[in-house]
């Protein structure tokens, strides 16, 4: 029996833990984890680890494709996290840079960093089950499967903890955060799985966005990187730019100008393709042009606001997301604020 892996179901940002009976059903409260969304499957003969930008981690992670065909107790579809946590015990927190760096294309080196930085997979959901489809079953009931099916198995396959306390879930918020973990996840228990849509809350600490590098502009100086343009998707699949990156050292400037270089649009004749960015009135007669990149490079940043359909201000870089699919970076991962009249606020 082979399991179809879908698409992951996903978040949608609100800026605050809803009330339990915030929706129909009631809420159920968990730690979000920092790390690559991976959908696993287990057929009885052969394990698949698909992301959530539907690129194969399978090769990536050897060490929990063994562990999972060891120690999985029957087959399954499994929703969760794949993480690395460094540092001694008791003080170990998740360590980004460790798991991208797994993301390589020679096979020596994956298995190198599977010995010396071991993987762990942190389940939160069960979509299938032996024979049985669960994806059309609430929460609550998936989450009784997965723990009935995860309960005595060891090490590195975990089930996340979960509460319907949102006070507990508010001191996670603000406890979790010293281990590497970015916020809580609000699930509905009576909402089936729901693949590609945002029907879950995400809380976290600053508000972020998985953003598509669109091209960059030379620094002023003439050499590197001034700044990086960034892109959402519209629901009509336009790619439209939101904004820009910048504030990197001179050495970092540098770097990234080879490190973008196998990105970069090229016409015919071999020659990089130049566009013409958005010219301020406030500086009209700065050079505006970029170098253009195809959109395969995926970034998440830092943003303060969204202003109509673009960032309010210069956006901070956070890191590389290698496991995020560019058509996924859409407008509604960001979080919406309700409209408010001026009027009021002068007369407060």
């Amino acid at each position: 029996m082979r399991y179809a892996i879908p698409e992951p179901m996903l978040a949608k940002s609100v800026d605050r833990i809803p009330a339990p009976d915030a929706v129909a059903g009631g809420l159920s409260f968990e730690p979000k984890w920092d790390g690559f969304r991976a959908l696993v499957s287990w057929d009885g003969t052969d394990v698949e680890i698909g992301s959530r930008g539907a690129k194969p981690l399978t090769r990536y992670f050897p060490e929990l494709v063994e562990a999972f065909a060891r120690l999985l107790p029957e087959p399954c579809l499994l929703d969760g996290e794949i993480v690395i946590a460094l540092g001694e015990p008791g003080s170990q927190r998740l360590d980004w840079d460790a798991l991208t760096q797994r993301i390589h294309p020679a096979d020596s080196r994956v298995r190198m960093l599977s010995e010396q930085t071991p993987a762990m997979f942190i389940a939160f959901d069960i979509l299938a089950r032996g024979k049985r489809d669960l994806a059309s079953e609430p929460f609550q009931a998936r989450r009784a499967e997965l723990l009935d099916l995860l309960r005595d198995v060891p090490h590195p396959v975990h089930v996340t903890r979960t509460t319907d306390d949102p006070d507990r879930a508010a001191r996670w918020l603000d406890e979790f955060e010293g281990a590497g973990l970015d916020g809580v996840v609000a699930k509905p228990l009576a909402q089936p799985y729901a693949p590609g849509k945002r029907t879950m809350f995400k809380i976290k600490h600053a508000r972020t966005a998985d953003v598509v590098a669109l091209g960059y502009r030379v620094h002023k100086s003439g050499s590197g990187v001034g700044s990086l343009l960034v892109g959402l998707y519209t629901d009509e699949g336009q790619l439209v730019q939101v904004g820009g990156v910048a504030a990197w050292s001179d050495k970092r400037r540098r770097e990234l100008v080879d490190e973008l270089e196998p990105f970069v649009e090229r016409d015919e004749a071999g020659a990089a393709v130049t566009g013409e960015g958005e010219r301020s009135r406030f500086a009209s007669g700065k050079d505006v042009s970029f170098v253009q990149l195809r959109p395969e490079l995926v970034l998440e940043v830092r943003y303060d606001q969204l202003e109509k359909w673009r960032f309010r201000h210069t956006v901070q870089f956070v890191r590389w997301r290698e496991d995020r699919d560019p058509r996924s970076c859409t407008y509604d991962q960001l979080e919406t604020v309700s409209a408010y009249d001026v009027g009021a606020v002068l007369e407060s």
